[in-house]
């Protein structure tokens, strides 16, 4: 049958990986603390939707660990599982590594330029305490990589390993202000130019396996 393109299908799918996005970045940067309470019309008035996509995305959440729901009861904001962000950066760094093992051939001169820029921004941020404009600088940087490496399914599967990764961070950014961060940064760029792949790969890996 022909697809009906006034259809309220695509809205809905928006709508619900809006509504997603919403409570899982409210989680990650801490808005919504560890152990805090998530009532389905409390959460629906704030972004003014029903409850059905609310639910749905709730339950999104539970399976990538940053909500634990109780049918029946209640659903609360998941503890922190110091298990669980050990996981999430083995996860992390192969899959960064694969991305720029992958991305290694394609990635131009301006690509390693944009990766510079945004470890130049994480720096800064790390230097006056922003964290919001540092884990958006560190995004950046390894975006270049996942972009280029041609493999659509790595975004995908990183998703929730990364939010579990990026909580931890927001909760406890005066322990990452000193991060080594943008020295492994530049020593990554550094083997990208001199045509190491190898090395870039580890150096990748060894970045994220020790955040």
């Amino acid at each position: 049958m022909p697809i009906p393109l006034d259809s309220p299908v695509q809205h809905r799918t928006l709508l619900r990986d809006d509504v997603y996005r919403s409570i899982r970045d409210a989680i990650v940067r801490g808005q919504l603390a560890p152990g805090e309470q998530l009532r389905d019309q409390e959460l629906g008035a704030w972004l003014q939707v029903s409850r059905t996509p609310v639910r749905e995305a709730l339950q999104r959440l539970a399976q990538a660990g940053l909500v634990v729901a109780q049918p029946g009861r209640m659903t609360r904001v998941a503890p922190e599982d110091p298990d669980l962000i050990v996981s999430a950066r083995q996860i992390a760094a192969e899959l960064h590594a694969l991305a720029v093992s992958l991305a290694f051939e394609s990635l131009t001169e301006e690509d390693l330029e944009a990766m510079e820029s945004a470890n130049a921004r994480l720096r800064e941020a790390l230097g006056t305490g922003d964290a919001e404009a540092a884990i958006a600088a560190d995004d950046d940087f390894h975006e270049v990589a996942l972009n280029r490496s041609g493999n659509p399914l790595i975004p995908e599967h990183l998703e929730v390993v990364t939010a579990t990764l990026r909580r931890a961070e927001f909760l406890h950014f005066e322990s990452v202000k000193g991060s080594a961060s943008p020295e492994q940064h530049t020593d990554i760029i550094a083997a990208i130019r001199a045509g190491e792949h190898a090395h870039a790969v580890a150096l990748t890996k060894a970045n994220w396996s020790t955040l």
